[in-house]
């Protein structure tokens, strides 16, 4: 990993620091009804204020493409923050401009101001230059604490990076420091768990894992396109026939490297995915033409607990089964708790996130027993497949 400057780096009393934020936070009826992504931006936001700085928050907000979209104002984004920091938080009705200027010109040491959505401005996205520049005539310097946003090369994320002094904030090095010690440097045995629904979306992933991890173990839909292609019958499980040749390629390419690849042994079974509906546990090729795959069974569930134990670095990436729906959750939750177990104990380094990977391990109870959980799912998913993020090659020294 690239070295990069951190608040450390940075004095900041008496300067104005464009912190780009990602306050792209589940709203309904005009209130925020997560707070988590705001509450992992506190510890920044805090430190920059009590050292003196004059804070300007720069984030996205939904798809507006360019266009003032009133149900995408970040206003009501800010007064969330407002009561989270216990203080006030001021508001600028456009990003740029003489609206923005004026805003930050009259922030005083220790205050904050939230800009409004810089994807009102076609220039985000599309990384203008000129649009680059009227961000960085707000500030002194910058900070990125927005690693969800860092895998896109706009304006906010890349190209401010390269006219201000640019710094990650903590929960930037936070993140940076949790995917090094997974992959880049991590503690052998690496094990990988991978689930989800399709091969497909997962190909570059799994390209990737086979070359850094010891243990590959693959579940949910996934896992009965390995299995069909192993020549096992998985009824009208969700199976990709069409890949079968690609996962075999996967299966030799693991086996060249000396990545040892886990498929389920038995499994949980039923004839549609609904709640209550009758179901039952069988071996892996004893499944019915008019039954499904669900979740993983108990066998597998003690399998993977018993190969956790000898591994050191965990990284997880989607549920082992169809979570959402009880009693299918229990392969994911299963392996989740022991998983957390082993973490709290000092023996697994746990690193976790992307997609419903998150929502599956809070449903199990365990998101803060793991060693950390990225909120970030593209840039995450983009760094698990060995991509450069454009937002973090940006803060390298």
């Amino acid at each position: 990993m690239s070295a990069f400057q951190t608040l450390d780096d940075l004095n900041p009393a008496g300067k104005r620091i464009l912190l780009r934020a990602d306050l792209n936070v589940p709203m309904s009826d005009g209130k925020v009804t997560d707070r988590t992504r705001l509450e992992r931006l506190l510890p920044t936001i805090t430190e920059l204020c009590d050292q003196g700085a004059r804070v300007l928050l720069a984030s996205h907000f939904g798809r507006p493409k360019g266009a003032y979209v009133p149900e995408m104002s970040l206003e009501p984004v800010a007064r969330e923050l407002a009561i989270l920091l216990g203080c006030d938080v001021r508001f600028a009705p456009d990003c740029i401009g003489d609206i923005a200027l004026e805003a930050s010109a009259k922030l005083e040491n220790g205050q904050i101001l939230v800009l409004e959505n810089v994807r009102y401005h076609a220039g985000e996205e599309a990384n203008d230059s000129q649009f680059v520049q009227s961000l960085a005539s707000l500030a002194d310097a910058y900070v990125n604490d927005a690693f969800s946003s860092s895998h896109r090369a706009h304006a906010s994320t890349e190209g401010i990076a390269h006219v201000l002094p640019a710094y990650a904030g903590r929960l930037m090095q936070a993140e940076l420091m949790a995917l090094g010690d997974a992959l880049e440097a991590p503690e052998r045995p690496v094990m990988a768990i991978v689930g989800g629904a399709k091969i497909a979306s997962k190909l570059d992933l799994l390209g990737n894992l086979i070359e850094r991890v010891d243990h590959l173990a693959i579940g949910g839909g996934m896992a009965n396109t390995f299995l069909n292609a192993m020549g096992i019958d998985v009824g009208k499980s969700l199976c990709e026939h069409d890949m079968a040749d690609t996962a075999l390629e996967i299966l030799k390419r693991a086996d060249e490297l000396g990545c040892e690849v886990i498929l389920p042994s038995d499994a949980v079974i039923a004839t549609e995915f609904k709640a209550g509906v009758p179901y039952r546990t069988v071996p892996v090729d004893a499944v019915p033409a008019n039954q499904m795959i669900l979740d993983v069974g108990a066998s597998t569930i003690m399998g993977l607990a018993a190969k956790l134990e000898n591994v050191r670095t965990l990284v997880w990436n989607g549920p082992l089964g169809a979570f959402e729906i009880k009693p299918f959750d229990e392969g994911t939750n299963g392996v989740a708790r022991v998983a957390a177990d082993l973490t709290e104990r000092g023996s697994l380094l746990s690193v976790a996130g992307g997609g419903d990977t998150v929502a599956a391990l809070n449903h199990a109870g365990v998101s803060e027993r793991f060693s950390y959980v990225s909120t970030a799912g593209g840039a995450f998913l983009e760094w698990l497949e060995g991509k450069a993020l454009a937002g973090v090659a940006a803060l390298s020294r």
